[in-house]
């Protein structure tokens, strides 16, 4: 009975109606025989396009409908009167989704003692005929226009809508929340009525928000540290004292934090209860430090490298400096390597200075390489963004057959990533992108094979839901390096295709130009991907099945150039580290079938 007096009260909750028809009156109860069964059936009948959305809204909800589903044993008396209340009932439950003149009928079925009949007529829907949205306060200054225009944007209930209840209190809930993060925490609704007029079937809308001033940020209240400096969380702000406050901003202060790797817990928020003298709102930022030192064994197997282990080191203050220092050893069935990275804690303009060495044994081509790499730059993070300026001086030792070649190459590098996805580690709609432009000089062992390179490299990757629990995507890679032909650019500078990453059915860089019938790495590179999935089931909607096309390849020059194609079906976890592939894809080159196991997404 609540859920029938809650329904009853929705046209006090409609505050201001200046129309308003006859509260429905209880039928008489149908003529239910003295040796009706204690457990009856239900027949519910509704006109019109939703009959279906509407049935199901009546079974949910109506009590009759309830009880039958319970197969609750109800006596005569009971049943008689939940069937004398289910019309009014079914017609209030019906106005919460903008039928105001629904019509509802419970019968007894004649020719079957236990069932009973409730036809319903709607009737017309319920429409917007006027809105009026307000802002006063700080929101009607002509400095937030903008602001101001996306609120009305965002108002779902427009003229000629629709009317019904959901999306009445889901609008107004999602107005204010979008006020508040957008610079007026304390922003309250000063009025909102809905004015219903039955009988033309029409709802006049107004609402009036009183946003308050708008906030803005003070200074920060830091509590947690114990070995970091306070000036490595200060310089994370990228907002000053008295600067408008957005919830964006301190969104992006706190990803800005977590991404130092020297916290394991950070909460950034506002303290709009509590301003300082000038008016401005103090930002509390609470921290928990990560130890100061870590150790990480792991041990696995990928599809491209085969099995492995490997060993890395963080120290978060060395010598109490503040750097950041990271050692990593890893060993492979087709890849060794040792990397030692020192960075600093982020600098005043939020970039933090680079230097790492690497020393790398890559055997997984027929190409045996083994570099040495000194790297120095300047990184710039931000929340969807990432520029990344180096230098970079690399020897290189490369074995083909018998023949061994040693150069060096210094170069001049600027990377560029821009992320638009719904998700970082599970991305279903949006795009990310990768551009890289390097210049340098190669030498080798003569004057014949040393000159200056440029290397070019694009990455594109694409998600969108294409309907019906499908969704698609796609990614692209190109690449290019410019030099004379006589010139030595190492191997590792150059390009190969294949594996998990690249055009699956192929083994991990088998697909390249060849040279006295060995796999070497080319001078130009373009692969493609286009993929569709969907979960297999809706109950468990983190596993999907997929089926994707893969083709492209690398060559020594675009004239020479011939993509190879692979085609298969996979299996996608989408688990909480990012999603897990498991793909069988078919070489048409080879005719083969190869398996590939990878997890994340990447650029």
């Amino acid at each position: 009975m609540t859920r029938l007096v809650a329904a009853l009260l929705l046209m006090a909750v409609l505050s201001g109606c200046a129309t308003k028809a006859p509260a429905p009156q209880a039928q008489p109860a149908p003529d239910i025989p003295a040796d009706a069964p204690a457990v009856y059936s239900l027949d519910i009948r509704v006109d019109g396009e939703r009959a279906g959305d509407l049935r199901a809204l009546l079974q949910q909800h109506l009590d009759l409908a309830r009880y039958r589903a319970s197969e609750a044993a109800l006596s005569r008396v009971e049943l008689a009167r939940l069937a004398a209340a289910a019309p009014a009932q079914a017609e209030a439950l019906l106005e919460t989704e903008g039928y105001f003149n629904a019509k509802a009928e419970v019968s007894h079925d004649p020719d079957d003692a236990t069932r009973l009949r409730l036809v319903v007529r709607p009737g017309p829907v319920m429409r917007v005929g006027k809105l009026e949205l307000e802002f006063t306060e700080g929101l009607a200054a002509d400095e937030v226009k903008a602001l101001r225009d996306s609120l009305r944007q965002a108002w779902p209930l427009k003229e000629g809508a629709a009317f019904t209840q959901s999306q009445w209190a889901a609008g107004k809930s999602d107005l204010l929340l979008r006020a508040r993060t957008g610079g007026f925490p304390l922003a309250q609704w000063g009025e909102t009525a809905a004015r219903v007029d039955p009988e033309a079937q029409t709802a006049e809308l107004h609402l009036a928000l009183a946003s308050g001033n708008r906030a803005r940020l003070g200074a920060l209240r830091i509590e947690g540290l114990k070995r970091q400096n306070r000036e490595t969380v200060e310089r994370l702000a990228g907002f000053a004292t008295g600067d408008a406050y957005t919830e964006q901003k301190l969104a992006e202060f706190q990803e800005r934090l977590a991404k130092t790797q020297l916290f394991d817990a950070v909460r950034v928020q506002l303290l709009a209860d509590a301003p300082d003298a000038d008016g401005s709102m103090p930002v509390q930022v609470s921290v928990t430090e990560s130890a100061l030192q870590q150790a990480t064994v792991a041990v696995g197997y990928h599809s491209n490298n085969g099995q492995s282990i490997s060993v890395e080191h963080m120290h978060r203050r060395p010598f109490d400096l503040p750097v950041r220092a990271r050692s990593k050893l890893q060993l492979s069935r087709a890849l060794n390597s040792a990397e030692l990275e020192l960075s600093s804690h982020p600098q005043p303009d939020l970039h933090r200075n680079l230097a790492s060495m690497q020393f790398e044994q890559d055997h997984s081509a027929d190409t045996v390489a083994t570099n040495l790499g000194l790297r120095l730059g300047r990184l710039y993070e931000s929340t969807q963004d990432e520029r990344l300026s180096y230098v970079e001086l690399l020897r290189a030792r490369e074995t083909t057959g018998g023949q061994v070649n040693t150069n060096l190459a210094l170069s001049v590098n600027q990377q560029w990533i821009r992320r638009r996805l719904d998700s970082s580690l599970l991305p279903t709609d949006g795009y990310q992108g990768l551009a890289l432009v390097g210049l340098g000089y190669a030498h080798g062992g003569g004057s014949d094979d040393s000159g200056p390179f440029a290397r070019l490299q694009l990455k594109l990757g694409a998600y969108k839901p294409l309907g019906a629990n499908w969704y698609g995507s796609a990614r692209a890679e190109l690449g290019q390096v410019v030099a004379h032909d006589l010139v030595g650019v190492p191997e590792k500078l150059l390009f190969l295709a294949g594996g998990d990453d690249s055009v699956r059915g192929y083994a991990y860089r088998s697909l390249g130009p060849q040279r006295n019938g060995l796999t070497v790495g080319g001078r130009v590179l373009a692969t493609g991907s286009l993929e569709i999935a969907r979960p297999f089931t809706m109950s468990f909607p983190s596993l999907w099945g997929a089926l994707f096309v893969d083709a492209g390849n690398a060559a020594s020059r675009w004239a020479d150039y011939h993509a190879a194609v692979g085609v298969g079906a996979g299996l996608r976890w989408r688990s909480p580290v990012g999603p897990l592939r498991v793909d069988f894809a078919r070489a048409q080159e080879t005719g083969k079938w190869r398996l590939h196991f990878s997890v994340g997404i990447t650029l």
